[in-house]
């Protein structure tokens, strides 16, 4: 077989020990000797990195990387390890249980006072916000793709009603509407590098944990369910934190790009809560009764993960400092 060597953004800069190791091997021949887990923090910047580098392989990939890298062995042993230690201590975290219609529930209730938007709403600036755009750059440039692993996992109504929503977030089969897409376009928006992952290096790691929950429950059939519980409490909460954030881009950084993403997940994700909660969920509930313990731990995994998120920012803000890795440069284009 031969292989290629993909061609996208270069290899991250290591942020410890492992994660350096690996980003050295991977600039190797696929089947070179893979580095040790040293047993690093799973929610810690090293062990965050190191994963998301490994999860990488399986969307763009990076430039000079061989695309054999994607399966190979050593490599895969490796990341299981860092998966294993990722989800004992997620188990560890939240409280479990399998009521899923009370944690769906939970989720409609109006949010306790406080959290990024609230802080934005009060007293936020527009480089703040420009932050914050930066962080959620790693999960929306891959918004959707990790739910796409579940599609062929799923059966009937529930694998139905799934694409659906997928389709959606596709751009309902129009490129420059594709959500990843419009998200690029908030970026440049904001005077923002709008280019794939090109904060990676700026974003610290609870938002690279988060994305790298998403690529665990979808890379795994045994956590599907966990998949769907984690993208339901998306959709969920997403259509009213959606229309905070557009009327914060009004007021903050009021360019059509960085309104127009928020606003399209506004009607657009209040449809998909439904669909998710009465077709997805009920009808894998229906098929898979013992699913309900893994949807509801992707519903808990998700809150505490971004929960880990806000805190991170919020700390950082209050302090008088960026929430990111280093400081943003001015904006390329007036705010």
């Amino acid at each position: 077989m031969t292989s290629t060597v993909t061609l996208g953004r270069a290899l991250p800069v290591p942020r410890g020990e492992l994660s350096a190791a690996l980003i050295e091997t991977l600039t190797r021949a696929p089947g070179s000797a893979v580095p040790a887990d040293p047993g690093t923090d799973p929610y810690g910047e090293d062990a965050a990195l190191a994963l998301h580098t490994c999860y990488e392989l399986h969307y763009q990939g990076f430039a000079g990387v061989d695309e054999d890298w994607e399966w190979d062995p050593g490599l895969l042993g490796l990341r299981r390890g860092l998966e294993q230690r990722f989800l004992a201590a997620m188990r560890a975290d939240v409280p479990g249980g399998d009521d899923v219609d009370a944690e769906l529930d939970r989720l409609l209730e109006p949010s306790a006072p406080g959290g990024i938007a609230a802080y934005l709403a009060e007293q936020g600036t527009p480089g703040q916000l420009r932050e914050y755009f930066v962080h959620r750059s790693i999960y929306h440039h891959i918004e959707a793709d990790p739910y796409a692993w579940v599609i062929p996992r799923l059966r009937g109504q529930a694998k139905a009603a799934l694409v659906a929503v997928e389709f959606d977030e596709y751009g309902s089969g129009h490129g420059d509407r594709v959500h990843a897409r419009l998200y690029a376009d908030l970026l440049a928006g904001a005077g923002l590098e709008p280019g794939y992952l090109h904060y990676l290096d700026e974003v610290p790691a609870p938002m690279l944990v988060l994305v790298n929950m998403m690529s665990l429950f979808g890379l795994h059939r045994g956590l599907r369910a966990a998949s769907v519980g984690h993208f339901a409490a998306n959709e969920i909460t997403s259509s009213p934190a959606s229309a905070r954030l557009a009327e914060l881009a009004r007021t903050l950084l009021p360019h059509p790009a960085c309104i127009g993403f928020y606003t399209e997940h506004v009607e657009a994700d209040a449809v998909h809560e439904q669909v998710m909660r009465r077709d997805v969920i009920a009808e894998l509930l229906r098929t898979e009764p013992d699913s309900a313990a893994s949807i509801v731990f992707g519903i808990q995994a998700t809150d505490l993960l971004e929960d880990r998120f806000a805190d991170q920012v919020l700390e950082c803000w209050r302090a008088g400092r960026s929430s990111l890795l280093s400081e943003l440069q001015a904006p390329a284009v007036p705010g």
